[in-house]
């Protein structure tokens, strides 16, 4: 989509925002001596339903206590985080270009992960002439806010998770939830393939999962991006690239979002997952609320939930889910609200942000509903970014997790592993999926592939000479023109010069790429036909061995 349309079709979704207004007035009687002129912000958000309500219906009731008035909060859901982002980026790009002001639709961007909010506070730049002197409009998507100090002292306690910032220093944006990223299992389909717990990111290489894996593009779901990042950043980038190809190998598709994932686990569908948290938390939930017969019989339930450290465990309808984030593999990521430029709405946007971070919001997150200080209807289970809650009312909480026991320091600190991922992971797993299976059912069906090893076999692991030289051809990666030359993308060393040069333009005048392509456009053709040739190379040495 062109950055006009996307401007275009970004101001028609602010027409229309999809409104959640609390009842205040007809719930509160303090409602009738609030001021008449009813105060309103305007949310961009990823988030569901169920916390679009509870976190507007809340913050009426704080906003009234606090202030004594009444307040409508108008939620905008364009799509995912990357989606939002995409969309802001066209809007102020559009803007500048015609000298215009930037902004002045929504107020707030609340959801979508520390990458996504550290990208919208990057400058915007566009070349405009005017009077035929050409100059440089910019400006930034975000605005930073110095909220109280006694208030993010009191949340956060500290400035970071395992060396994750949890709140810009400057501002930009503050963390309002945790979210980790693990495995969704199917205990009942994992029992039937006999494939026990995954408990580590190989595990999803097993080839008894052939064909029971759901995965998410990482183009489309900035949580999946960074899942797979965080495994890079953990195991390497040679590593982390093997564990995907072959988790790709074993998929039974690709899902459209990261809900779905969880959702195709518990229906069946798949066996396991990647997805972050709260999504697997969510569909557990929903399994519970089926399996109690209505959200209002809940609070009745004797049966006692309880998760350790690593994993979340319900039983319902038949049904036994489990989400595991790996141990010393998993990253933990702060789901932050920021303020957008020149927000028609600034200070009752900037109230909204000082009620995410109050402990009035934070318990939402983990509060049973219908319990004191929790959401009045759905219990959201997601994790709290309020570090007292964890020492004062962990008891209170549904998940008893703590995010500290879970991350882990990143290993392979490389920024430009997550511009590759998704070019990578569409060529070598998506675009040529059907080739992929194909080859990995030929690795796998092979008479010396260790039948005993569930997790990354590589090439250096077998003796077999003809099952080794197609473990090298499956794992190989592709060169890429460099005006010095071809360059190796298995070297993680060089990508960084890579991503300035193909991804940021540093290269746009040495016609490394034709002029008429974008970059990464140029990049995924210039990969496609080396994986499928690949793939298919070992498909024919397969046959051949077969019938000699």
């Amino acid at each position: 989509m062109s950055r006009i349309a996307l401007a275009i079709a970004f101001v028609a979704l602010l027409a229309t925002p999809l409104l959640l207004r609390p009842a205040t007035s007809s719930t509160d009687t303090r409602g009738a001596m609030a001021s008449q002129t009813k105060r309103q912000v305007i949310i961009l958000t990823p988030n569901n339903e169920q916390i679009r309500m509870e976190f507007a219906q809340a913050f009426a009731r704080w906003h009234m206590e606090k202030f004594g008035e009444t307040v409508d909060v108008q939620w905008s859901t364009p799509g995912g985080a990357i989606d939002i982002r995409r969309m802001l980026v066209a809007s102020w790009e559009s803007r500048l270009e015609k000298n215009l002001p930037v902004g002045g639709d929504a107020d707030l961007v609340f959801g979508g992960g520390s990458f996504e909010f550290d990208t919208l506070k990057k400058e915007i730049s566009v070349s405009v002439t005017n009077g035929g002197e050409a100059r440089l409009n910019s400006a930034t998507i975000l605005e930073p806010v110095e909220l109280p100090a006694a208030l993010v002292q009191q949340c956060y306690g500290m400035s970071d998770i395992a060396g994750q910032k949890l709140y810009d220093p400057k501002g930009y944006w503050y963390g309002v939830a945790l979210a980790t990223f693990g495995i969704v299992m199917n205990m009942d389909q994992l029992d039937k393939l006999h494939v026990p717990e995954l408990k580590s990111w190989s595990d999803l290489a097993d080839p008894r999962l052939f064909g029971w894996v759901s995965l998410v593009n990482p183009s489309q779901s900035g949580s999946v991006l960074t899942a797979f990042e965080s495994i890079t950043q953990r195991v390497g980038w040679l590593e982390g690239i093997a564990i995907m190809r072959r988790a790709g190998a074993n998929a039974r598709g690709f899902a459209a979002s990261g809900p779905r994932v969880p959702i195709d686990v518990s229906s069946g569908d798949a066996a396991a997952g990647v997805a972050i948290d709260f999504y697997a938390r969510f569909q557990i939930q929903a399994i519970s609320d089926a399996a109690a017969g209505a959200r209002g019989q809940r609070q009745n339930q004797q049966e006692d939930q309880r998760q350790d450290q690593q994993q979340v465990q319900q039983q319902g309808q038949g049904v036994q889910l489990i989400f595991n984030a790996p141990l010393g593999q998993s990253s933990v990521d702060p789901d932050p609200i920021g303020l957008l430029r020149n927000a028609p709405n600034r200070e009752t946007a900037i109230r909204f942000m000082e009620f995410c971070i109050s402990k009035d919001a934070q318990r939402l997150w983990q509060f049973r509903a219908g319990t004191p200080g929790g959401p009045r209807e759905f219990e959201l289970r997601r994790m709290p970014i309020m570090r007292s809650l964890y020492s004062d009312e962990f008891t209170r909480f549904i998940d008893q997790v703590d995010p500290l026991a879970i991350a882990s320091a990143v290993k392979f600190d490389n920024a430009s592993m997550r511009a590759f991922i998704p070019i990578v992971f569409s060529t070598m797993a998506m675009d040529t999926h059907p080739q992929l299976k194909a080859a990995w059912s030929a690795i796998i069906s092979h008479p010396a592939y260790p039948r005993d090893h569930h997790g990354v076999v590589h090439a250096c692991d077998v003796a077999d000479a003809q099952l080794k030289s197609w473990l090298e051809k499956f794992d190989a990666l592709p060169m890429v023109p460099t005006p010095q030359g071809d360059k190796p993308l298995a070297d993680m060393d060089q990508l960084k010069s890579l991503r300035d040069g193909w991804l940021r333009d540093g290269w746009k005048d040495n016609h490394v790429w034709p002029a008429q392509s974008e970059p990464a456009d140029a990049l995924r053709r210039l990969f496609l036909p080396f994986f499928k040739e690949n793939y298919q190379w070992i498909v024919d040495q397969s046959l051949k061995r077969n019938t000699a």
